[in-house]
């Protein structure tokens, strides 16, 4: 019987205390300046559609010439082939970092003209490039399309998903390398995600408790580090930074609002000041129930309509929540809840709190 008595009561005190901040490690929080993904573009020429291509698009015209000369076929002047059966495209991909020659990476590939569909589609040999101009792939390989366009001779159309976008897993090959300088340079950067003092000193901390004076704060995002140079020791020592835990600031507190959803996000840093909040409702409704008149027989009058109104107000009962001193996210939930608000209620309160300086918290409307 103690026992059944001790443990309830063991149970409310535990969910009375308050929760621990958690701890992240330091690849959650933010990455190491250089050591990213890159960006390609490149322009190509899709064939073997079936019948669904540009069919005499200027410029995939000239695609088409270029490629075929390419391959030894000179096409007479003033011929402009049609070409149903393919389709000018763009094509991007993400180069990862450290990528090295002779790796495969995925691409994506996208209709720019009028093509309806590259459903059964070759991409032919094309070059990506880079933000510098630079070529670092070669793109080619056959297209799976998760789309499907159909069309029939009265003019019916079914289109499902996307067909005029495809993917090609491995399609392309890397021929260059980015370099990162990330094993030869003096200082290597570590960047924070979100911009945070309070953060960024704490990771400064718990590294230098590592690796005793090598991380010095820039800003509020970036920490300079100074590590071992070589790829080896480097690598090693970036290794062990990115598994350190470290119990990041408390995020500031902001509402978010979606107007066009009516959505509304609290985080838990949000805090109110002493406020009441009164919720109520005022229903009006007038009905309009014209009557028509009719004369007196053999008494020479005139129809005639006549107005009839009917207005009737109801106002539903209304509720005061009173909020103490630091009230915190589930004292305003609970509260209005309890007052049955609706998303655009609950908006035109979060709003008047904040003008009349109870809502401790940035409100951001997206």
């Amino acid at each position: 019987m103690l026992v059944r008595f001790i443990l309830p009561v063991l149970a409310a005190f535990a969910a009375a205390l308050p929760v621990p901040a958690m701890a992240e490690r330091v690849r959650d929080l933010g990455e190491f300046q250089g050591v990213r993904a890159n960006q390609l573009t490149g322009y190509g020429v899709v064939v073997g559609l079936a019948g669904t291509g540009d069919d005499n698009l200027e410029y995939l015209t000239q695609a088409m010439k270029g490629t075929a000369g390419r391959l030894g076929v000179q096409l007479p002047t003033g011929i402009s082939p049609g070409l149903k059966n393919a389709a000018a495209v763009l094509i991007t991909a993400e180069l990862p970092a450290f990528a090295k020659p002779g790796q495969r990476i995925d691409v994506t590939v996208s209709t720019i003209g009028k093509a309806k569909s590259l459903r059964g589609g070759a991409l032919i040999l094309a070059p990506l490039y880079g933000a510098d101009g630079q070529i670092y792939a070669m793109a080619q390989g056959n297209l799976a399309v998760g789309g499907l366009g159909i069309a029939a001779r009265d003019g019916s159309q079914l289109t499902v998903n996307v067909p005029t976008v495809g993917r090609i897993a491995e399609g392309a090959s890397v021929e260059r390398a980015v370099a990162t300088g990330f094993d030869s340079g003096e200082l290597l950067r570590w960047n924070l995600f979100d911009a945070d003092f309070m953060t960024a000193q704490r990771v400064r901390d718990a590294i230098n408790a590592r690796f005793p004076q090598s991380a010095t704060i820039e800003d509020g995002v970036t920490l300079a580090l100074r590590l071992p140079a070589g790829a080896d020791s480097r690598a090693t020592s970036m290794a062990a930074i990115e598994m350190i835990e470290v119990i990041p600031a408390e995020t500031a507190a902001k509402v978010i609002v979606n107007s066009r959803t009516g959505t509304v996000v609290i985080n838990n840093a949000v805090r109110l000041s002493p406020a009441a909040i009164s919720h109520g409702k005022l229903v009006v409704k007038i009905d309009e129930k014209p009557q028509v008149s009719q004369p007196a027989p053999f008494s020479r009058g005139q129809t005639a309509v006549v107005p009839n109104s009917q207005i009737a107000a109801e106002e539903k009962e209304a509720k005061v929540a009173l909020f103490k001193p630091g009230a915190s996210l589930s004292s305003l939930v609970d509260a209005l809840n309890k007052l049955g608000t609706s998303p655009s209620d609950l908006v035109a309160i979060l709003e008047a709190l904040k003008q009349a300086g109870a809502l401790k918290a940035e409100m951001v409307v997206i």
